[in-house]
């Protein structure tokens, strides 16, 4: 069951950075120079309250060194990339080795 949660999660992650991705194309191709929107950007457009929400959450909870190095940085990165990052995360930790000897031995 885990893992199935783990494999959605990736699955959301992935269509939501192609979403982002695709969007930066467009936006590329009708600026004639690249276009890539960082995390906070795009986050921010989508839902502004739960970054204020997340970033109190990480200041209270953890210390806030690991807001402004640490969260400053990712959220200054490509959406698409970060989000492309955590759906590989997610699918590495709901992967599950086939086994060795074969489908049908016993």
């Amino acid at each position: 069951m885990i893992r199935f949660i783990l494999k959605a999660i990736s699955l959301v992650a992935l269509v939501v950075a192609v979403m982002a991705g695709t969007i930066d194309a467009i936006q590329s191709v009708s600026a004639s120079e690249p276009v890539l929107t960082p995390l906070a950007v795009a986050w921010s457009t989508a839902s502004p309250d739960t970054i204020a929400l997340v970033a109190d959450g990480i200041m209270r909870n953890l210390h806030p060194y690991a807001w402004d190095p640490a969260a400053m940085w990712v959220l200054s990165q490509p959406a698409f990339v970060v989000l492309l990052a955590v759906s590989l995360f997610f699918w590495v930790i709901a992967y599950r080795r086939p086994p060795v000897a074969g489908r049908f031995t016993a």
